[in-house]
């Protein structure tokens, strides 16, 4: 049975622990501040250029340029974007048990050969132990986040789609919603995803007003300057901007579920201090209560 001495090195243990969870979680909500100031600074370029290039990709049709290029997916590249550390709670699992499923489901399909590109150190861990063949790792990316660390990806995945090298690329991350919650995000990336404007596949011609078609069509563009200059200068940019919202969102919601959980185990510590103060009085309340009654005993047989 566990003696008072016992329970006071526990204690000791439990609270030197909590003072380390307690400022990891003051760690992260600073860094979750430059973090979330970060990705809603960028969100909205990111999201209104997505939305102008799904549109413009609707319209110009998949021979306009090679990154619109749509070929049967027989060769995919899954992006898993996770953490270099833990101690962040599920945030690791989500995302890795997200891209199982998406990998697994892409496997299923008969003659589709798929890859793994990973981000991550926690991800290589996963990926170490399991059967899907990786293509690319790359780690220690969080440390110090920057665009052109986002635009090293997007030209290598750029440069295998316009080579034919792959036909599909797809995005695997998990998106900040709020420090409570995290939202595992599967995207297309390559080819970039027309919007469903219930246009042709081919587009619509330049001057076609749908004029006599029994209804209104949606706008052409007149483009300045001319289609393929912007698409050149316009389309590599895009694929670029939604890389680095998806490691900024993953960024995020990283220090937010590391927060989270550090929160969770400096109370569950605190918690766990009480329970053993507790343990520790009753077995010294015994102690003295059991001297006390020896010492009456002792004085009791003298008499």
């Amino acid at each position: 049975m566990a003696n008072v001495r016992d329970f006071r090195t526990r204690i000791r243990s439990v609270r030197s622990t909590q003072q380390i969870t307690r400022a990891m979680k003051l760690v992260s909500a600073a860094k979750l501040r430059r973090a979330q100031e970060r990705i809603l600074a960028a969100r909205p370029y990111a999201e209104k250029m997505k939305e102008v290039l799904s549109s413009l990709a609707a319209r110009a049709g998949a021979g306009r340029h090679p990154l619109l290029a749509r070929r049967p997916e027989r060769r995919t590249i899954v992006v898993v974007i996770a953490a270099d550390k833990g101690l962040c709670g599920s945030f690791n699992t989500n995302i890795l048990n997200g891209a199982r499923a998406v990998l697994d489901r892409l496997r299923a399909q008969a003659d589709v050969e798929v890859r793994v590109d990973i981000v991550g150190r926690k991800a290589r861990d996963w990926f170490r132990r399991r059967d899907y063949p990786t293509r690319r790792v790359l780690l220690d990316l969080f440390r110090n986040l920057t665009p052109e660390q986002a635009r090293d990806i997007a030209v290598n995945l750029i440069d295998a789609f316009t080579r034919a090298e792959v036909d599909a690329v797809h995005l695997v991350y998990n998106e900040f919603k709020s420090v409570m919650q995290q939202r595992v995000v599967v995207e297309p990336l390559l080819p970039i995803p027309p919007a469903d404007l219930g246009l042709p596949a081919a587009g619509i011609p330049a001057g076609d007003t749908g004029a006599g078609g029994g209804g209104a069509a949606a706008e052409d563009y007149i483009y300045e300057p001319s289609p393929d200059r912007l698409f050149d200068a316009l389309l590599p940019r895009h694929v670029e901007t939604q890389v680095y919202r998806a490691l900024l969102e993953s960024a995020a919601a990283e220090q937010g579920a590391r927060m989270t959980a550090m929160e969770n185990a400096t109370r569950n510590a605190e918690e766990m201090v009480d329970s053993l103060t507790l343990q520790m009085n009753k077995i010294r309340q015994a102690s003295i209560t059991k001297e006390i009654l020896e010492v009456v005993s002792g004085a009791e047989a003298l008499k």
